[in-house]
């Protein structure tokens, strides 16, 4: 599982023109499933993202949790994580997980948060979705079990 982390003001995923999925304060969550994934990595990832520490505390140091600070996750499916591009100029996405497969695991994903007593918002797994994002700074990690 590839999920990659971004700090975000606000922000906000569309399908056919309407907002499906908005937050403000808190994390865009790009999810990536690939075919050997289970639930302990689903478990290990959310847990992972729901404890970083990557919001300043009054020092100006990164050392709160979005769960620490109230904010919300916007979590989108991206089977383009796991895009190949070592050979030739077209990606190969082999190694993404077939929906049937990623779906269940997305969603499993989507209620550990949850569980985490963290507000989840969601794109719509494989539409044609835009994504509106203002970073909170330059932070961009990516979480991998």
């Amino acid at each position: 599982m590839r999920v990659v982390v971004q700090r975000a003001r606000q922000a906000s995923v569309e399908v056919n023109g309407e907002t499906v999925g908005r937050i403000d304060h808190g994390l865009v969550l790009l999810v990536g499933i690939t075919h050997d994934d289970t639930e302990q990595d689903v478990e290990f990832v959310a847990d992972k993202v729901a404890n970083l520490r990557i919001f300043e505390d009054e020092a100006g140091k990164m050392n709160h949790s979005v769960r620490e600070t109230g904010g919300q996750i916007l979590s989108v499916s991206q089977f383009t994580l796991y895009g190949d591009c070592r050979k030739g100029r077209r990606p190969n996405f082999m190694a993404a997980a077939r929906p049937e497969q990623a779906e269940p695991l997305y969603e499993l994903f989507n209620q550990k948060l949850r569980e985490r007593g963290l507000v989840v918002a969601t794109g719509c797994f494989g539409a044609m979705m835009q994504v509106h994002l203002i970073n909170d700074g330059p932070v961009t990690l990516i979480v991998e079990s």
